[in-house]
């Protein structure tokens, strides 16, 4: 099946999902999923280029995840600044301790049936710890919850696992590096954090909406179009 008829497939199985899903009066997201599952090799197999579609569902989270961006702004990310590194910071830190703790006691009861080593239960509660940030602010966005307390929490919570993520996938294959390897990567991570931070809170935001006002000046809808698919591609590449 060549790529513009894979295309058509995903659109039409998106636009059925969500209508089933809309007369059930389920959340859209559940759609996705579910006719993602069905086409997929496990099932249908009508999906049968994986680089294919691992690049599409790439390009749609980033793009999905640069709308919701533009719902945001500094102040309002300060103002969430307690739930962010308060509550986002406890559910992580709990979650990897209770994880791991209960990994290696299973592991140690019943090693015939859980074979795990503490590296490895490290890496298990790392993944049990993070969430779906592009799925969860769909569902919160669909039910108008974005603005709401509880939005702002799960917002909060999100936002951390999300900073999370680097440290965890430094950390995690950390105790089997030497010490000079390891010292090397999580200075070059942090670097790389600082550096893109640095970008975003500095000259990013005004960089991006001169470049935007700029071309909203041209009143060209295809225009404005085409220049947010180029800023989502260059991000996720």
């Amino acid at each position: 099946m060549s790529s513009p008829e894979l295309t058509l497939l995903y659109l039409l199985a998106a636009v059925l999902g969500v209508v089933v899903c809309r007369s059930l009066k389920l959340p859209p997201i559940l759609g996705y999923l579910a006719v993602g599952v069905l086409i997929g090799p496990n099932a249908l197999a009508l999906a049968d280029e994986s680089a294919g579609v691992r690049h599409l569902g790439e390009f749609g989270v980033v793009f999905l995840m640069f709308v919701i961006g533009l719902e945001f702004n500094l102040s309002k990310l300060r103002a969430m600044r307690t739930h962010v590194f308060g509550l986002g910071l406890s559910q992580v830190m709990l979650t990897l301790l209770i994880g791991t703790g209960g990994a290696v006691v299973l592991a140690s009861v019943l090693p015939k049936l859980l074979d795990l080593s503490w590296r490895s239960a490290i890496a298990l509660s790392g993944a049990l710890a993070m969430s779906s940030t592009a799925i969860v602010v769909k569902l919160l966005a669909d039910r108008l919850e974005l603005e709401s307390e509880h939005g702002k929490r799960v917002m909060g919570v999100l936002l951390f696992e999300d900073l999370a993520v680097v440290p965890l996938l430094v950390l995690i294959p950390a105790p089997g590096s030497a010490p000079e390897v390891l010292f090397r990567e999580i200075g070059f991570a942090l670097l790389k954090a600082a550096v893109l931070i640095a970008l975003l809170l500095v000259g990013g935001q005004r960089a991006m909406r001169w470049w935007l006002t700029l071309v909203a000046r041209r009143k060209s809808e295809e225009l404005f179009v085409l220049n947010v698919l180029m800023i989502t591609r260059a991000w996720r590449g």
